[in-house]
């Protein structure tokens, strides 16, 4: 039998629920109560008229948001690029060829490696607060390692994606063609049943718009939902593809034309932005600015993985984001909640209503904005997942 727990004396509470609080797209509510019963949230509102429970938190006056949903990471993969980091940082532009170091060391690494490094990762995520994640496979590039990627990756998600279309392997460097007949085949067949999505790096040294339309509508046929990595490097067709195709989200989305813009302001795509990769790339930022006033839906993410953007850190990404790509924080608090939420087409998480899963995250400061305000400060004090307090 499930035990309820009220958490008292919240500052301020982000409900992401306009109909709640203050009536702005985080539902504030001020001095607030949440009530969690079992795995999910039964009750929000003033701390004053918060129902009896078994159990009481004292929050103290401090903060409580929805847990982050990091709706784009790469975590199954061994070695780190340390080197190609700092000769980047010494001078060297980034390019996707790196990614090549990496497919070589996971593919040498145990499945045991693998998944260590996977929980590694994902408990430092956690003590920072996010309590769902995706992850991708795309550092094995054969059908025996991108479907064992994905086999590792289901035990710690439900939001697993096939990436065998990361670049073209070095195996099959002289012939493109023949890698996506084998991403579109063999390897779409062994990797379809551990995943949720699919993906295409769509960019100039990965895939073109040809390519990445074949790959994803082959994905769709066998019940994978298209996501796109599109228009990161580069302009390209990556972004109205997303579109067309219903992608649940297009990430990177740096280099945007208008007709880009509006594509997915009429669309049901999500514009997922990675600042992480920007920032470790010293490349130019995405406009988010642009996105949300013409009414995109937006998420941030952190495109967790060792080449451009080793950061497990949403607080981070959300301090970048208000810093140096014109969000409010309130809008990227939204964006690295509702907006993760939404890329990954769930209603369950990314927000604190009755039914939502209790997935809360207890800041050490009255205030969400502290997450932009106190950028690389430890803010977060308290982690509860599915109802079960995990920080």
């Amino acid at each position: 039998m499930s035990s309820s727990t009220v958490i008292t004396n919240i500052a301020t509470l982000v409900t992401n629920d306009p109909s709640l609080g203050d009536g702005s797209p985080l539902g504030l509510i001020q001095d607030a109560a949440v009530v969690i019963d079992g795995d999910r949230v039964v009750w929000t509102g003033e701390s004053g008229k918060a129902p009896a429970t078994d159990n009481q938190v004292d929050a103290a006056g401090r903060a409580v948001l929805p847990g982050f949903v990091d709706s784009h990471s790469h975590l199954v993969f061994a070695g780190d690029r340390t080197q190609e980091f700092n000769a980047r940082m010494s001078g060297r532009s980034y390019s996707a060829g790196g990614i090549r170091t990496t497919v070589a060391a996971t593919r040498a690494a145990t499945d045991a490696e693998l998944e260590e490094n996977l929980t590694r990762y994902l408990a430092e995520a956690l003590r920072q607060g996010t309590t769902t994640f995706e992850t991708k496979s795309g550092y094995g590039l054969t059908v025996e390692d991108e479907s064992r990627a994905l086999r590792i990756a289901a035990r710690h998600t439900d939001e697993v994606t096939y990436l065998g279309a990361h670049i073209v392997s070095p195996d099959l460097a002289d012939d493109p063609a023949a890698y996506v007949a084998l991403v579109t085949g063999e390897m779409l067949d062994a990797c379809a049943p551990h995943a949720r999505w699919i993906d295409v790096f769509c960019e100039k040294g990965a895939f073109d718009g040809d390519q990445a339309r074949a790959i994803l509508t082959a994905g769709k046929a066998k019940g994978l939902h298209p996501r796109i990595h599109a228009n990161q490097l580069s302009y390209g067709p990556g972004v109205r593809l997303a579109v067309e195709l219903d992608a649940a989200s297009a990430d990177h989305c740096t280099h945007l034309t208008d007709a880009d813009v509006d594509a997915l302001a009429q669309g049901a795509t999500v514009a997922t932005l990675l600042p992480g990769a920007e920032f470790s790339t010293r490349a130019q930022w995405p406009d988010a600015r642009r996105l949300l006033d013409a009414g995109v839906t937006v998420a941030l993410s952190t495109d967790c993985n060792p080449g451009s953007s080793f950061t497990s850190s949403v607080p981070f990404c959300i301090a970048l984001a208000v810093r140096d790509m014109g969000m409010t924080p309130d809008e990227a608090v939204w964006s690295a909640t509702a907006g993760g939420a939404a890329a990954l087409r769930r209603t369950d998480v990314g927000r604190l209503t009755p039914g939502a899963r209790a997935d809360l995250t207890l800041l050490d400061a009255p205030s969400h904005v502290h997450l932009a305000y106190r950028p690389g400060v430890p803010l977060v004090a308290g982690v509860w997942r599915a109802g079960e307090r995990v920080v």
